[in-house]
């Protein structure tokens, strides 16, 4: 399955987040009309539905605004508020390192919460952060690491997700490097790095060697412990760049409660800026994380499939009092998924205090697009005389390219 828009193309971040541009795969109608009249050509579509509204609430313009339809990508705007309403946007991941010294050779622990931005460079920080505090020990070799990964469910696959090896179908972890994925590409013959601040591991070059052709981003694969052990040999690899001896064994387990924490990594990034290109790049790694994550701390740990749908359905059913829709994975992969143009007009209503985190995908016009095969969303502002005018269109057809976005620039030019 092709999840057009799910596609996690990042061109402006650092490190592992500048390869995730994707090929856009849709198929759409042939222009059989001109774009000025795609109000006009909305009409005709008998599986959409849209809302606009003016800021005071005022209905502006409307048709078929409360039936349920597939909302793709949009589904994106309601893990944001969650998130954002739950956490705060100045939120920091954490990761935590404990030290085993119980044997000559002491281990270092790391638990995972499911931090969704631990790229490379962040790897880098915790290092040099560790290797510090390490050397003032007088300590200079590991014997090794050990990963508790207890936090999120083993092998955790959301609705949606295709076992494809692209870097938007990646699984989530509770730890995880690079957002589940290896940017490699085979130079005379041998597997090294595309990206100068990430080295090239063992199993980095195992994932990458089922690989045809030259510089190309891929998904750790469908195997949590993969994924994980692609994140411990990150580590100890950039822990030898501080001149640790790191054994290369990788063990896991829960870490044991008496040992005390020797350090608690806060993300250089705070949840809105973990947000803000997750909106703009529609990430699915990152939605999912960030869904998990809420499940965990909702309904405890470990987070599960299962726990993410039901605590979808809680929150939203508390915090806005819907009572028909569905919701089962966090960056709207599923087509199972169901929205209404109101349900997302809701949200942005509370979500109006961060939308200065949604793309300006036109001039004036922030918003979240949605797009798999046969369906085409966008939701977001209009901002006009000095107003943020929230509008939603979700159509579940084949529409001609770019038409949702020339249909939210029509909405603008509405009088009131």
């Amino acid at each position: 399955m092709y999840h057009a828009e799910c596609f996690n193309g990042i061109s402006h971040l650092p490190g592992a987040a500048l390869a995730l541009t994707g090929l856009v795969l849709l198929f759409f109608l042939p222009l059989s009309a001109p774009l000025a009249n795609s109000l006009d050509r909305f009409n005709y579509y008998d599986s959409a539905g849209l809302l606009y509204l003016d800021e005071a609430g005022r209905i502006i313009k409307t048709e078929r605004a409360n039936d349920l339809f597939v909302p793709a990508s949009t589904t994106k705007l309601v893990t944001a508020w969650l998130g954002l309403n739950h956490w705060g946007e100045a939120y920091r991941f954490k990761t935590d390192f404990y030290l085993d010294e119980s044997s000559t050779s002491p281990v270092l622990w790391i638990k995972g919460y499911g931090d969704p931005f631990l790229v490379s460079e962040e790897l880098q920080l915790i290092a040099r952060t560790i290797a510090a505090s390490l050397k003032t020990k007088g300590i200079y070799k590991l014997a090794g690491i050990r990963l508790d990964t207890t936090y999120f469910a083993s092998n955790i696959k959301l609705p949606g997700t295709a076992a494809s090896n692209n870097p938007y179908d990646a699984i989530p972890s509770a730890l995880a490097a690079n957002f589940n994925t290896v940017f490699a590409r085979r130079g005379n013959g041998v597997i090294v790095s595309a990206e100068e601040q990430t080295p090239i591991t063992t199993t980095g070059r195992r994932i990458y060697s089922a690989m045809q052709g030259g510089s190309e981003r891929v998904n750790t694969g469908p195997d949590h412990k993969i994924a994980e052990r692609y994140f411990a040999e990150l580590v100890a690899e950039f822990l030898r760049r501080e001149a640790l001896d790191v054994a290369d064994g990788i063990f896991w387990g829960k870490v044991p409660s008496t040992m005390p924490l020797m350090y608690r990594h806060l993300n250089s990034r705070t949840l809105a800026d973990v947000i803000r290109p997750m909106m703009k790049h529609s990430t699915n790694f990152v939605a999912n994380q960030l869904v998990l994550k809420l499940a965990a701390e909702k309904q405890g740990t470990p987070a599960s499939p299962d726990k993410v749908t039901l605590t979808l359905k809680q929150q939203l059913s508390t915090g806005f009092g819907w009572k028909s829709f569905y919701l089962e994975d966090g960056a709207g992969l599923s087509r199972a998924n169901r929205l209404s143009p109101t349900q997302l007009v809701d949200v942005l209503g509370k979500f109006r205090a961060w939308k200065h985190l949604l793309p300006e995908i036109e001039p004036g016009i922030h918003a979240k697009s949605g797009s798999l095969i046969g369906v085409s969303a966008l939701a977001g502002y209009v901002k006009k005389q000095h107003q943020w005018r929230p509008f939603a269109v979700i159509i579940n057809q084949k529409t001609p390219y770019r038409f949702r976005n020339k249909l939210a620039v029509e909405l603008r030019e509405l009088p009131d």
